[in-house]
């Protein structure tokens, strides 16, 4: 349990690193780029997510390795699909309801990175980097 709850906090660690991508890549998209709300919020979970990715292979899910780089990368990309789903819904929802725009849409971002962390996680440990046990030997 203890190496899980360690994990739990790296992994929260890293999702700070990916929420300032996630926000910082928003604000160039929406700000310096004119991009709208909803289609800069795609690009930047992507590069989030490729943050986050690099952070937790080294860091939280250190080990070996079942898949390529390339395939790890797909496989974590599509597991954080399903958190980005639940966060997606809360930021268009703020953005939506109460017209968050430009500079604020960091608490939007930030509202939907928490909606988002506990399935993340979940998918992570448990499908992206998961670790089969080898059965004890007799």
């Amino acid at each position: 349990m203890r190496s899980g709850l360690r994990q739990l906090a790296t992994f929260c660690v890293g999702g700070v690193v990916g929420f300032a991508v996630d926000a910082g890549v928003l604000q160039l998209l929406v700000i310096g780029l004119a991009w709208d709300r909803y289609s800069g919020r795609l690009i930047s979970f992507l590069a989030a997510a490729t943050a986050t990715w690099l952070f937790n292979r080294r860091y939280t899910f250190r080990g070996p390795r079942r898949h390529t780089l390339h395939v790890e990368w797909a496989r974590y990309v599509l597991a954080m699909s399903g958190g980005f789903a639940c966060n997606f819904a809360v930021y268009s929802a703020l953005v939506y309801f109460f017209d968050i725009d430009r500079q604020w849409l960091v608490l939007a971002v930030a509202a939907g990175s928490v909606a988002g962390l506990g399935v993340n996680f979940l998918a992570s440990r448990h499908w992206v980097y998961r670790h089969h046990r080898h059965p004890a030997s007799h």
